[in-house]
């Protein structure tokens, strides 16, 4: 039998790595003849977008990680955000299912780096809005009607301009907003954590007999009613810890379903 790697064996025991991230990228530069209704070509693009910064932290840190190309230079920057990937079980985002991991996934390619370790995503996104009906679907909006918090705010577009240009001030701006927007996301998750039903289940690389919350991984449980699939019925639970919903591991009972057409 093929023994365990240590890093294995000890996610297992402590339940799997979350890190939460976010992304900060360049615009895009083309020569244009006007502002309205352009057909850019690929001839008139000067310069791609390119990630220049991201924040990153693990769930429960009060430390968030910070890289840039200013600060740390591209090579370090991409490398950085390679390894905390690889080390992630789980990874959380705002949009960053469309937005940040494919925009890391381009930079890896063009460091020539192989991909990270595998990893499973939770769109904090796609959860509100599958869920919840906000008059807005940005983090922004989101945060504030739950009262957890809001952005910092920027000023726009020309912080951007500026730390391409290498403002030291603008990049100390940008490093402080990149961050508070990873500390939002943790919020966020945290919040609403319950009604992300899809979520990846955190207990089971524990290996434990034990009914767990799929979500926060507590055994604190309180079984009410019975959760039933086409062929099986089982014990439903509400956890205790998270306010989250599931159901047990082992089966109540098995329906007939000879017969039924």
């Amino acid at each position: 039998m093929t023994q365990k790697p240590k890093k294995f064996l000890a996610r297992a025991a402590s339940g799997p790595k979350t890190c939460i991230i976010d992304i900060e990228t360049s615009p895009c530069v083309a020569q244009v003849w006007g502002l309205f209704k352009q057909n850019i070509g690929l001839n008139q693009l000067q310069e791609t977008t390119r990630v220049i910064s991201f924040a990153a932290k693990w769930k429960g840190s009060k430390d968030v990680m910070f890289f840039s190309e200013f600060h740390d230079g591209r090579k370090k920057m991409v490398s950085e955000a390679h390894r905390i990937l690889s080390e992630a079980d789980i990874v959380v985002h705002y949009n960053g299912s469309s937005f940040d991991i494919p925009h890391l996934k381009r930079e890896f390619l063009l460091a020539r780096l192989s991909p990270p370790d595998p990893f499973l995503e939770v769109d904090l996104l796609k959860a509100v809005k599958r869920h919840f009906r906000f008059m807005s679907n940005k983090l922004q909006h989101v945060c504030s009607q739950l009262r957890i918090g809001r952005k910092i705010d920027t000023g726009g577009h020309d912080l951007w301009v500026k730390c391409l240009l290498g403002d030291a001030n603008a990049w100390n701006k940008m490093r402080k907003y990149n961050k508070h927007d990873v500390v939002l996301t943790e919020e966020l998750y945290v919040a609403i954590l319950p009604w992300i039903d899809n979520h990846p289940h955190v207990s089971l690389a524990k290996q434990d007999p034990r009914d767990a919350c799929n979500r926060c991984g507590s055994t604190s449980l309180q079984y009410r009613g019975l959760a039933q699939t086409n062929t099986i019925v089982y014990k439903r639970f509400q956890c205790q810890q998270c306010g989250g919903w599931g159901r047990g591991n082992s089966k109540v009972a098995k329906v007939n379903t000879r017969g039924v057409k």
